[in-house]
C-alpha cells in the first residue's frame, strides 16, 4: 500500500479525475482505499480544473518540438568558459523610498564645476529610477548609502538612461515620450518628439570627431529617432539636443537598440530588433554630405535599411520571438547576446553579427533581379538561410519565467564569460557563453516569484577605509518587491 507522501498530489488528482469522468467506480474507489485520498479527489478545488491527461501528453509532445530548436555548445570536461568566483552574495540597497524600479545600473555622474555643494561630486554611483518619477543616486563604498536624489526631473518614471563624456551629461527617456538631457542637477534640454513610452536611449561617440555623438531614442509609437549632437569643450550647459536628423518608422513597436561600426568598413551602424519580428534589422546612420530637400527643410531625413539577419531562419510561424534586449560582448565586436520574447521562458541566444556589404559594394536590385532566375533565386534564399544558421552559435533555454508583459533583460559579465539575465521569479540566472548552459541562480534577495525588471553588470571601483580603491565586480538587480540588490563576489 503506498503512502499519501509517496504519492504526488497534482498526479493523483489527475488519476482520481480520469477515473471519475470515464464512470470506472470500482477503480476509482480502490485507487482511493490503497492511496489514503480524501474521497473527493480530483472533483474539488484541487487547482488542476484545465488539466487532463491529455493536456499534458500535448503539453510534452510541444516542449519536445520547441526543444529540437534550442542549440548548446560543446562543453570540455576540465575547462569551462565561466569564470570563478562570480557574485552570489545579495546585499539590499536601503532606497530614500519606497517604489518598483524600473532601471538599476552604475554611471558616472558628474556635477558642473559652479554647481553648489548639494550635488554630488564627480564619481560612480548606483543610479536607480523608479515608479514615482524619482531618480536616485547612492554611494558605491559599503553602506550604499544615499546620495542625492532627482524627485522633479521627469514627469513621467524614467525608463532608460546613459551617461556620457565621464559623466558630465546625462541622457534619459520616460513614459511621456521625452528625451531629457542633464549636466549634474540642472536640466538643460527636453524633448518631446516620441508620442508614447520612449523605452529605449543609446549613444555613441563619432571615430572621426570626438565631440560629435549619436543619439537613438526608441519609442512605442513605432518610430525610432536619430540625434547628432556637437558637444563643446566649454560652456557646458549651453548644449541642446536639437532636432531629429534621422527617423526609422517601423510597423510595430522597437524593442531595442543598439550601436555598432561595421567589422570592415567602420561605417557607423544601428541595430534595431522590433515586435513581432525575428530579425535584427541594420540602418544606416550618416550620408556623407546628404542635403536632401528634408534635411534642407529642417525634417529628419529616413534612415536607409541596409540589411536584415533572421534570428530564426529554419523555424515556423508558431516558434516566432522578437529578439527583446541585445547586448554587445565587452570583448568580441562582432558578438551579440539576444533575450528573446518567448513564452513560457526566456531564451538567450549568442549570434554572430552578418554586417551588410558596404554601399558602394552593393550591386543594382533592379538588373540582379531581371538576371536571376526562379531556381537561382531559390538558391540564393538557400544561402541565407545557410549562413544566418551558421551565425546562431547558442540557443538555450533559461528556464527564466515570463508572460507577454515582461521586460527581458541580459547583461554580459565584464569578462564575457557569461551573461546574466532576469525573469519573474525572483531569481537572476547566469548563462554561460560557450554553452548556453544556466550555471549560476542568484536567490536569496528578491521575494519569491516577484518579477525582476532590470539588470545590470560590470566592475566596480569601490573605495575602502584609507582612501585605497578595490575594483570588485558587481550584478544589480531591480525587481517589483520594491528592492534593489548589489550582487558581490
Amino acid at each position: 500500500m503506498a503512502s499519501p507522501s509517496t504519492i504526488d498530489t497534482l498526479t493523483s488528482a489527475l488519476v482520481a479525475r480520469f477515473l471519475r469522468n470515464h464512470h470506472f467506480s470500482d477503480t476509482l474507489e480502490a485507487f482511493v482505499r490503497e492511496a489514503g485520498l480524501p474521497l473527493d479527489v480530483g472533483q474539488g478545488a484541487d487547482g488542476i480544473n484545465d488539466w487532463t491527461i491529455q493536456s499534458l501528453i500535448e503539453e510534452k509532445k510541444t516542449y519536445d518540438q520547441t526543444a529540437k530548436f534550442e542549440r548548446y555548445g560543446q562543453t570540455e570536461k576540465q575547462s569551462t568558459l565561466w569564470t570563478e568566483p562570480a557574485p552570489s552574495k545579495a546585499v539590499v540597497v536601503q532606497m530614500p523610498t519606497s517604489a518598483n524600479p524600473l532601471a538599476v545600473s552604475v554611471e558616472q555622474w558628474q556635477s558642473p564645476s559652479d554647481d553648489d555643494t548639494q550635488d554630488p561630486a564627480a564619481g560612480f554611483y548606483i543610479v536607480s529610477t523608479g515608479s514615482d518619477k524619482q531618480v536616485h543616486l547612492l554611494n558605491t563604498e559599503e553602506g550604499n548609502e544615499s546620495a542625492t536624489s532627482f524627485p522633479g526631473v521627469s514627469d513621467s518614471p524614467v525608463l532608460s538612461l546613459v551617461s556620457i563624456l565621464q559623466g558630465r551629461y546625462i541622457l534619459m527617456t520616460n513614459m511621456s515620450g521625452k528625451l531629457i538631457l542633464l549636466c549634474g542637477h540642472q536640466t538643460l534640454d527636453i524633448r518631446k518628439d516620441h508620442a508614447k513610452y520612449a523605452v529605449k536611449v543609446a549613444v555613441y561617440q563619432d571615430r572621426k570627431n570626438s565631440s560629435k555623438w549619436w543619439v537613438a531614442t526608441a519609442g512605442w509609437d513605432q518610430t525610432v529617432l536619430l540625434y547628432c549632437l556637437n558637444i563643446p569643450e566649454n560652456n557646458a550647459t549651453t548644449l541642446r539636443i536639437g532636432q531629429p536628423v534621422a527617423r526609422i518608422k517601423l510597423i510595430s513597436n522597437p524593442e531595442s537598440l543598439l550601436f555598432v561600426p561595421h567589422i570592415d568598413t567602420n561605417e557607423l551602424l544601428l541595430l534595431v530588433s522590433r515586435r513581432d519580428s525575428t530579425s535584427i534589422h541594420y540602418y544606416q546612420v550618416e550620408v556623407d554630405g546628404a542635403n536632401t530637400d528634408a534635411a534642407r527643410e529642417g525634417e529628419p531625413r529616413e534612415a536607409q535599411l541596409l540589411g536584415q539577419q533572421n534570428l530564426a531562419p529554419n523555424s515556423n510561424t508558431w516558434v516566432a520571438f522578437s529578439p527583446a534586449h541585445m547586448a554587445l560582448s565587452p570583448n568580441d565586436p562582432d558578438l551579440l547576446a539576444v533575450a528573446t520574447s518567448t513564452l513560457p521562458h526566456l531564451k538567450v541566444m549568442i549570434v554572430r553579427l552578418l554586417f551588410p556589404k558596404a554601399t558602394a559594394d552593393k550591386p543594382d536590385s533592379t538588373s540582379m533581379a531581371d538576371q536571376m532566375t526562379q531556381a537561382s533565386q531559390a538558391m540564393a534564399n538557400l544561402a541565407i538561410q545557410n549562413r544566418e544558421d551558421a551565425a546562431i552559435l547558442v540557443q538555450a533555454n533559461t528556464f527564466a519565467s515570463q508572460t507577454a508583459y515582461s521586460t527581458p533583460q541580459l547583461a554580459w559579465r565584464p569578462d564575457g564569460s557569461g551573461v546574466w539575465v532576469n525573469g519573474d521569479d525572483g531569481v537572476v540566472r547566469g548563462v554561460e557563453t560557450k554553452t548556453g548552459k544556466v550555471v549560476a541562480l542568484l536567490k536569496g534577495g528578491h521575494e519569491p516569484g516577484c518579477k525582476v525588471r532590470s539588470v545590470w553588470s560590470g566592475y566596480v571601483d569601490v573605495p575602502q577605509q584609507g582612501g585605497h580603491i578595490v575594483r570588485e565586480e558587481w550584478v544589480i538587480s531591480g525587481a517589483f518587491d520594491k528592492r534593489v540588490i548589489v550582487w558581490k563576489v
